[in-house]
């Protein structure tokens, strides 16, 4: 990444111009970089981060977001469409999980700015509910630690001592005993992925619910990135375990619109079994100068042009176009893993799903990201074990790009071999799961100086 993108291509602006200009103007420039950054992704080389891909679907909910954009969500009584949208928003989502199948509770939801603000509000209402009806205060959390990094950071937020459980190295699934061992009485909840980002594997989650029963805590399923993949893989006859609302014991879901929902990044749902949960973190100040102030979620104002967008695409879709599109990915994902496979120096991590890891005990397998990257091939790195991690989104079911990834991997194969046998370190690195090495001094301030980088932007400009 450069110290400063496009400074040698457009005005830098070191502060707020003094005359604006031509809407027209503004718009060229924006178009002018969207159409030197889409191709990077166009071709379907890049793991995950476009789940879409289709401009046409892109244009129909910029209509949409364009219609509600200025709209706060907050006013209800202004614009009341914001209700009709999250409240359907929610109700497909609680149907998608099957909520259906409760007869303990009554399921409710929220929708959110995204994957962690789901997972944050979920654990929010674990720790207000459980301080409200159990009387805990000092409250802990189980995640696997394959669990999305957001618990850490919700836990970190919200003073919620986090406890990660290890996993089976050869299943990548949560140790079930070990979580079993570790519940104590100050133990608000645990989960479980649906599936985990970095192995694209499903935890035991039935075992899971019988244990959160028995020991009388809350059990989140994350289902983020899976939430809007894997009931339609069900629907289609792949095996894909029990992880929603017909598990007892499954107390919340997250799913993310944002992923594989189609919508616009800046959306996704948290979903409980019963109001008690989500109504535990509501906040109110009803004794504030400005009025009562009230808030369902972390968030003030909202862009009612999201929601709106997140409606918009489940509606257009529907089951039937989720599930196409889920079959076009499970597809491509599984000839992929077959791929891997046919390379004796290649191991899969786990009994994937839609996203799989695969490394190597032959040599390290960063070397094979090295020879894919000039190929336009974008992976995640991942450490402990060292792994390359593949998300399959739609731009990976156009023609010609399984038979591309074939071709390039056993070419980057090939290309591991001589550099192991040469004695060379590779270039890639895990910079997403981490650090290679821990989390040293030095990876501390690799990563401070990185995000300084994206946000410190006045101290990378350019000479005058």
């Amino acid at each position: 990444m450069p110290d400063f993108p496009y400074a040698d291509r457009f005005t830098v602006n070191r502060v707020l111009p003094e005359r604006g200009r031509s809407r027209e103007e503004v718009l060229a420039e924006l178009r002018e970089m969207a159409r030197a950054e889409d191709p990077t992704w166009e071709t379907g080389k890049v793991s995950g981060t476009m789940y879409c891909g289709d401009h046409e679907h892109y244009r129909f909910l910029d209509e949409a977001f364009g219609l509600f954009a200025h709209v706060n969500v907050l006013q209800r009584d202004i614009c009341p469409s914001a209700t009709k949208f999250e409240g359907e928003i929610i109700a497909m989502a609680l149907d998608l999980m099957h909520a259906d199948a409760v007869s303990d509770g009554e399921p409710v939801g929220l929708v959110t700015t995204g994957g962690t603000g789901s997972i944050i509000h979920a654990l929010l209402a674990y720790r207000e509910h459980a301080a409200k009806h159990r009387g805990i205060t000092r409250p802990n959390f189980i995640k696997p630690e394959t669990g999305h990094p957001a618990f850490d950071k919700g836990c970190h937020l919200f003073g919620i001592e986090i406890r990660r459980a290890p996993i089976n190295p050869q299943t990548t699934e949560v140790d079930v005993d070990w979580v079993a061992d570790n519940i104590d009485e100050n133990t608000i909840a645990i989960m479980g992925s649906a599936c985990n980002y970095g192995y694209g594997t499903v935890d035991p989650i039935p075992e899971l619910g019988e244990l959160a029963l028995s020991r009388g805590v809350g059990l989140h399923v994350d289902g983020c990135l899976g939430g809007f993949v894997l009931p339609f893989a069900q629907e289609l006859g792949y095996d894909v375990p029990l992880f929603d609302f017909r598990v007892p014991g499954v107390t919340s879901i997250s799913a993310d619109n944002h992923k594989y929902g189609y919508s616009l990044k800046g959306t996704s749902t948290v979903l409980f079994r019963d109001k008690a949960y989500r109504n535990a973190q509501y906040f109110y100040l009803p004794d504030w100068s400005g009025g009562k102030y009230h808030s369902p979620g972390i968030e003030g104002s909202r862009s009612g042009g999201l929601i709106a967008a997140a409606w918009a695409s489940m509606v257009q879709l529907g089951r039937e176009g989720y599930r196409n599109y889920a079959k076009a990915i499970l597809e491509t994902a599984f000839a992929m893993q077959d791929t891997v496979r046919s390379h004796p120096e290649l191991t899969i991590m786990g009994s994937p799903t839609f996203c799989f890891a695969f490394r190597s005990d032959e040599f390290d397998i960063y070397h094979v990201a090295d020879a894919m990257k000039p190929k336009g091939w974008r992976f995640n790195g991942q450490q402990y074990p060292n792994a390359i991690h593949m998300a399959v989104t739609r731009p990976q079911t156009q023609p010609g790009v399984t038979a591309a990834f074939a071709a390039d991997l056993a070419e980057a194969v090939e290309y591991a071999k001589k550099q192991t046998a040469a004695g060379a370190a590779p270039i890639s690195a895990a910079v997403y799961g981490g650090v290679p090495g821990g989390m040293t001094d030095e990876a501390a301030q690799f990563i401070e100086g990185f995000m300084e980088r994206m946000l410190d932007t006045q101290q990378s400009l350019p000479p005058l």
